[in-house]
């Protein structure tokens, strides 16, 4: 694997438990709840912007993210 590509992987993982232990989620419930919104793709397409925020940043990143899409969903 490509080191960059290697690194987006750590990066999404990171994110992956960081909302997972946030929203007190199992690790296949924070991974359902991230895909259905899109948010997998999200961090791995702007991960030379993201992974230079903070855990917290992020967090509320995805929060945010997750937020617009269920009001596009509806």
């Amino acid at each position: 694997m490509e080191k960059r590509q290697q690194n987006i992987s750590y990066f999404v993982s990171f994110c992956v438990e960081q909302y997972k232990h946030a929203k007190k989620l199992t690790g296949g419930e924070a991974m359902a709840q991230l895909d259905r919104y899109g948010v997998l793709d999200y961090l791995a397409e702007n991960y030379e912007i993201l992974h230079t925020q903070s855990h917290q940043w992020i967090l509320e990143d995805i929060d945010e993210f997750i937020h617009i899409r269920q009001n596009q969903v509806l």
